[in-house]
């Protein structure tokens, strides 16, 4: 008798996965108003973010431009790796040197008492400073001169020392001088900064009220337990020796940069980095809860996401790629037994798919082409048919693969003709700050929250739940049936 069994029907019998469109949120009865909700979250062991976003680490996305500006505003801000180990440090520093409460030593302009007036003056007139400390040989704090002190009215002959023309009568600062202290200190001196002085007198650095000015605008701003800004860091998953360079930076997260985290050797490879460094290590891309298995007893956080950004061409490349609010679903059923967080990484492109993706079990969203178009992603501006663009290209594109990234796709070339891209370069619309693009998608988070009912977002992925969407109820959740004449600043028709 004939064999009438199909041999490929168990392949057929395929599970359904679901991406943001084929899901809404269910609203519920609500007493949380918009504003009112919450949405500090963890993003791994031993960091936490005002808002739960995260700027990807690509190179016309995050640089120490986008970091400081992300962390300013609670989020964080990944570099990416397509640069050399002293450019990658020389980036950290940046941000984490941005908003320091007290300037190092080493970056404090000073004068010796016996330098003239004019080359005093030259000086603070070529670093942009309005004062200077006034320190002998040993580093001790003698005074401190200002560009008012050296004003062509006063009683001081430009060839005089410094020491004739400062102020003698000095007031420091303790090295534990706190932001309130050190403005108490100034407003009550009238003064506009003050040296750091160690038990000895000697500066050890210098506070101002502009930096603790700048420091209050950003009350949200995502720091360190030093009070410097959080920085993330993509490394290879093979580059021990960039890990520990960026742990030694002072970077706070590691992100194992690769699209396909679930793979033996890059898991061997995760785990001694983890091992090696004091930073916390996020690994990734992942996509299923086999993959969460394999990683969550030593990573601090997981990133979820196969190839579901805007310029990934990976599922159409390699036929491989896992839909992505299944994909953060799969994660977070095994990540959450474990206290890991969840990052998810791309496909984002409203913020009703961000706040969709941490119902899904997500506990931060990370984006790329959402941030690529304002001012402070590196990518240029190029101008199309009279209307402004910035470059963005995926770290899986040729000109990505071409500048280092090619390893984050497992590929180890030299010859341009060898690259298989998985992604392509492109331009994304000019937006402007990066502070009205976040304003409008945490905003729009908050609401999604607000229709929940949720006040915090461990309680959000509580109560929300899903819906399913028909092709016809995708189509009613756009606008329809009219011509927009005015675009709203959080949709565009075009996306």
């Amino acid at each position: 008798m004939a064999n009438d069994i199909d041999p490929f029907s168990e392949k057929l019998r395929v599970p359904e996965a679901l991406t943001f469109d084929d899901v809404l949120l269910k609203p519920k009865r609500s007493t949380i108003e918009p504003d009112e909700a919450d949405t500090a979250s963890q993003v791994s062991t031993n960091v936490s973010l005002t808002v739960p976003i995260l700027s990807a680490a690509m190179d016309t996305v995050t640089e120490s431009g986008m970091a400081i500006a992300m962390a300013r505003h609670g989020g964080l801000g990944v570099l990416h790796r397509n640069m050399n180990l002293d450019q990658m440090v020389e980036e950290i520093e940046r941000v984490k040197s941005a908003d320091e409460l007290i300037i190092p030593l080493e970056d404090v302009v000073t004068v010796d008492p016996e330098t003239s007036v004019r080359e005093a003056d030259n000086l603070m007139a070529r670093e942009g400073v309005g004062g200077a400390p006034v320190i002998n040989t040993n580093g001790e704090v003698q005074g401190i001169i200002s560009s008012t002190d050296v004003r062509p009215h006063l009683e001081v002959d430009e060839n005089d020392p410094v020491e004739k023309a400062m102020t003698d009568e000095v007031i420091t600062a303790p090295q534990d001088i706190d932001a309130r202290d050190a403005f108490d200190l100034m407003y009550e001196h009238k003064i506009e900064r003050v040296p750091v002085v160690d038990d000895e007198n000697l500066l050890v650095g210098l506070v101002t009220m502009q930096g603790i000015l700048q420091r209050r605008e950003y009350d949200q701003a995502v720091r360190d337990e030093d009070g410097q800004l959080r920085a993330g860091v993509a490394v290879g998953p093979f580059e021990l020796e960039r890990a520990e360079a960026a742990d030694e930076a002072g970077a706070d997260i590691l992100f194992i940069d690769c699209a396909h985290a679930h793979n033996g050797n890059v898991i061997d490879s995760a785990r001694e980095i983890k091992s090696t460094v004091e930073a916390d290590v996020v690994v990734g891309n992942i996509g299923t809860r086999e993959a969460a298995k394999d990683v969550v007893d030593f990573a601090d956080g997981v990133k979820v996401g196969i190839g579901p950004g805007s310029i990934c061409t990976t599922r159409v490349v390699t036929g491989s790629g896992m839909p992505q609010i299944t994909a953060i679903a799969q994660v977070a059923d095994v990540a959450s037994k474990h206290d890991v967080p969840v990052i998810a990484d791309g496909g984002i492109r409203y913020s009703g798919d961000a706040i969709k993706a941490i119902a899904a079990g997500a506990d931060a969203v990370m984006l790329g082409s959402y941030f690529a178009g304002t001012d402070e992603a590196p990518g240029r501006v190029i101008t199309m048919n009279g209307k402004k663009y910035k470059q963005y290209r995926g770290m899986g594109s040729v000109g990505a693969m071409q500048s280092g990234g090619g390893d984050r796709y497992l590929k180890d070339t030299d010859e341009d003709d060898d690259y298989v891209p998985e992604g392509v370069e492109a331009a994304t619309p000019y937006k402007g700050t990066l502070q009205s693009e976040l304003q409008q998608l945490v905003g729009g988070m908050q609401s999604g929250m607000g229709y929940v009912g949720a006040e915090s977002v461990p309680e959000f992925k509580e109560r929300a739940e899903f819906v399913r969407v028909s092709a016809a109820g995708q189509q009613e959740s756009h606008p329809h049936d009219v011509v927009i004449t005015d675009e709203a600043p959080n949709y565009k028709p075009d996306n």
